[in-house]
């Protein structure tokens, strides 16, 4: 937990900690104090995080998917890798293993010479993929390849069915009855907005989308609020809280900017929010992750094949 938290809070990309040369310092006293609390709050979803396994899980689906889709490719790359594929879906990850250097690398040594970069973050910021096709732009520049990006896909028809779907599925808990829908979103440092980052501007963009093939009543909130600057705001419990005091009974918390289950959705959400939910006589449940989502899967499959089609490669 630790070494994750310091390569977390040591990228000035998502927070600067006074001046840079303080930077690494203080990453590492934060990650030092909050790691135990951290371990705390991963032994009550079952010890570790799902996360690698469910990427693991997303690239596996997103390629079969192109392969399924494209059999008259020609394989590009060689090396140790099945000779029937025409794609290959590598996972790179910022903060902790595999790297995305480290999985830049592996693909280098297995042939691969065209590379799509697709970043699982929907909506962009620099903090989240900024940071990330910083770091796969470096990665890549190492070697011999042909690289392109996607590194925002947070109004692909695809993505929006997709939560649609799961939407009208976690109303259906509720049986009819009336129902808020809340779009909570990953929190970023107020100081990144105001400099000009699109993030909230996508955020909205996908409600936009969202509200165009359903009708509900919604709002917008953020969570996962860390180190001492301001965040965006409203967070999520002050918004339950106000919901609330609005009468609010039944409540569906929707996770807009995740795309896999982690601590977010099934600490944060699942156990945190809803017992204060619980506490304030609201009902709170929370609509399913993406994770391998065979919408979810398509769509990603359909932005990969775009950026291939643009980039020549077919």
């Amino acid at each position: 937990m630790e070494p994750f938290l310091y390569n977390l809070f040591s990228d000035r990309e998502i927070i600067k900690l006074g001046p840079r040369f303080l930077q690494r310092p203080l990453a590492r006293l934060i990650a030092a104090f909050r790691s135990g609390k951290a371990v705390d709050m991963y032994r009550l979803i079952g010890g570790r995080s799902p996360l690698f396994e469910i990427t693991g899980a997303q690239a596996k689906a997103l390629e079969a998917a192109l392969n399924a889709g494209n059999g008259d490719m020609e394989k590009r790359g060689h090396g140790d890798n099945d000779i029937s594929s025409k794609y290959k879906v590598y996972v790179g990850m910022r903060y902790w293993r595999p790297y995305i250097e480290d999985t830049v690398e592996q693909m280098a040594a297995d042939g691969i010479r065209e590379i799509v970069g697709l970043s699982l973050y929907p909506h962009y910021s620099v903090a989240t993929t900024g940071s990330a096709m910083s770091k796969f732009d470096d990665s890549v520049k190492r070697h011999s390849m042909n690289p392109c990006r996607i590194s925002a896909w947070y109004d692909h028809p695809g993505y929006i069915d997709a939560l649609v779907d799961s939407i009208k599925r976690g109303l259906a808990v509720f049986r009819n009855a009336k129902a808020e829908v809340l779009f909570s979103a990953h929190g970023l440092p107020l100081s990144i907005v105001n400099s000009g980052d699109p993030y909230v501007s996508h955020i909205e963009g996908t409600i936009e989308k969202v509200k165009d093939r359903i009708d509900i009543s919604w709002h917008l909130s953020y969570q996962s609020r860390s180190g001492p600057v301001r965040w965006l705001q409203p967070s999520t419990d002050d918004k339950i809280r106000e919901l609330a005091l609005h009468g609010v009974k039944n409540l569906l918390v929707v996770p807009v900017s995740f795309v896999s289950d982690h601590i977010e959705t099934l600490y944060e959400i699942d156990i945190l929010y809803k017992e204060m939910a619980g506490s304030l006589g609201m009902k709170l449940v929370r609509t399913e992750s993406m994770n391998t989502s065979p919408l979810f899967i398509k769509a990603l499959a359909n932005i990969a094949r775009k950026a291939i089609t643009e980039a020549g490669w077919n």
